[in-house]
């Protein structure tokens, strides 16, 4: 794992955090993610739209639909997934099978499955595996110590534990 975290990334990962602010507002779970072109430029954002009943809804593999619709190959390695939080297993994937290049995510799915034991909250139904051990050849730079309480915060409110 790359520990590297620039202004940019720092930046980035912001957008996030405000997109999964989003979708806690409206009732969702609080995920938000946005793509990033090689030049720094925002290509696709998203954040989770679950409440509906329809799991699968994270804003990380609605960025690997995406990518693979409107970027050539070229363009999806090089181009940066941003996140609130670690990729799952069905995203991690995803991200591998259409050849996104590096994920950085603010808060990781250790720390969120930690937070959600400590509430007395019944973990997902999929196991918290690191990115890499579904994807293993994804450069990941993530947790972001300074963005996690930010994450920490959002993932309460939803469980009304703020």
């Amino acid at each position: 794992m790359d520990s590297d975290v620039s202004t940019d990334d720092l930046r980035h990962l912001a957008r996030c955090i405000a997109l999964a602010a989003e979708a806690l507002a409206d009732g969702d779970e609080p995920f938000g993610s946005v793509l990033v072109g090689v030049e720094g430029t925002e290509l696709f954002a998203d954040r989770n739209r679950v409440k509906g009943g329809d799991a699968t809804q994270h804003p990380e593999l609605a960025i690997a639909r995406w990518s693979a619709a409107h970027l050539t190959p070229e363009e999806r390695a090089t181009a940066t997934v941003y996140t609130s939080g670690e990729h799952c297993p069905m995203c991690a994937a995803a991200h591998g099978w259409v050849g996104l290049g590096r994920i950085v995510y603010a808060a990781s799915s250790a720390q969120l499955a930690g937070w959600l034991a400590d509430w007395g909250v019944p973990p997902a139904p999929v196991a918290a595996l690191p990115i890499t051990d579904v994807a293993p050849g994804v450069r990941v730079t993530g947790p972001v110590p300074e963005l996690a309480a930010q994450v920490r915060a959002l993932h309460a409110a939803r469980f009304g534990k703020a």
